[in-house]
């Protein structure tokens, strides 16, 4: 394969400035297609990409395209209508965040991979961040020396902020011609009223990233057991018995972004700062703490992390598992998993 061939389904704000812009850097792809509803915007986007084929459908694109893969940057409501039709194409594909809007659609999406014998890459871009990826190596070695002793505690912060970090300065905004056409969004779920829903809506929109990056760390699967009623505090509880929290928003900024994460040992731990998802050119930061006592002096480290961003970081790992030399950093059946965490803990929440 020289260069994957990449098609793309939108050029929204996440479409083009998340996405597109970091493709179109990277040297092992050729982004050959775009599907965008909007005709105008579709026209300029693909202009500046260099994109030279362009449909206002995914269905239209992929009948006369021969691709390697598919990036579709679209809203996850719609994602029970529109990945099992992109599925159908048997060649892998990259969504955004979460997997779905309720289980029952999650599930209906994990059936059409199946079906269609590759995956899906949902896009938990924070799982490609250098400083996660060297806590995530962290974590590994310490779990197999023992050193620091057991795992204790995770705890996630993400407050509210500047998440966007001047992240769409450049984007193409375009003056449609007539109304667009309403599109199809995926139904209410059966166990839900509408006043429940919006709440699981709002936490899986917002709090979605921390549900799978706390998975992520702990490297098993978790529980959530409690929920404060002000919605600020999430627990739970991992398979071994690892405490785990995630605080939402206890504070906000205007001008930063302060996420963080911190992974407790016996005898030490691993901090994690990460900078705000659109944030360009910037790892995260990490600060290894060890002091395993019999007279070993205490130390922390705090390793330099190489100059790229999450999202440029995840495209390259898109491409690679496209290629098959890495599995996908994310999995349908794990992002389903985020989502009966984030359904357990509303019912919690909400007695519903």
């Amino acid at each position: 394969m020289a260069k994957v061939r990449i098609g793309f389904v939108g050029a929204g704000n996440m479409g083009q400035m998340a996405h597109l812009k970091n493709y179109a850097l990277e040297s092992d792809c050729e982004i050959v297609a775009l599907a965008e509803l909007r005709t105008n915007t579709g026209t300029a986007v693909a202009q500046r990409y260099g994109i030279p084929a362009l449909y206002n459908n995914a269905a239209a694109m992929l009948t006369k395209e021969k691709l390697d893969a598919i990036v579709a940057s679209q809203p996850f409501d719609r994602h029970g209508v529109l990945v099992p039709e992109l599925l159908k194409a048997g060649i892998p594909l990259f969504i955004e965040k979460p997997l779905a809007a309720s289980i029952a659609v999650g599930e209906k999406i994990i059936a059409a991979e199946k079906q269609s014998g590759t995956f899906i890459m949902p896009g938990y871009h924070k799982r490609s961040d250098p400083a996660v990826i060297y806590a995530k190596r962290e974590i590994a070695a310490l779990k197999a020396s023992g050193e620091l002793g057991c795992m204790k505690y995770v705890r996630l912060l993400m407050p509210a902020g500047d998440w966007i970090a001047a992240g769409f300065d450049g984007m193409l905004k375009i003056k449609e011609d007539g109304n667009l056409p309403a599109m199809e969004r995926d139904p209410l779920p059966d166990d839900m009223t509408e006043t429940v829903f919006k709440e699981y809506m709002a936490f899986v929109n917002y709090y979605i990233h921390q549900v799978n990056l706390m998975r992520h760390l702990l490297g098993e699967s978790y529980r959530a057991t409690y929920a404060e009623a002000s919605g600020v505090l999430f627990a739970g509880q991992s398979e071994s018995g690892i405490a785990c929290t995630i605080e939402m928003s206890p504070y906000q900024t205007t001008l930063d972004w302060q996420e963080q994460a911190l992974v407790c040992f016996e005898k030490g731990w691993i901090r994690i700062g990460l900078p705000a998802p659109l944030a360009a050119n910037r790892p995260g930061a990490v600060e290894v703490f060890k002091d395993p006592g019999k007279g070993t002096v205490p130390q922390t480290v705090i390793p330099q992390l190489p100059w790229i961003h999450a999202m440029r970081q995840q495209a390259r790992n898109f491409i690679a598992a496209v290629r098959g030399d890495i599995p996908p950093m994310t999995t349908a059946t794990e992002a389903l998993e985020d989502l009966k965490v984030a359904r357990e803990y509303i019912r919690l929440k909400t007695g519903k």
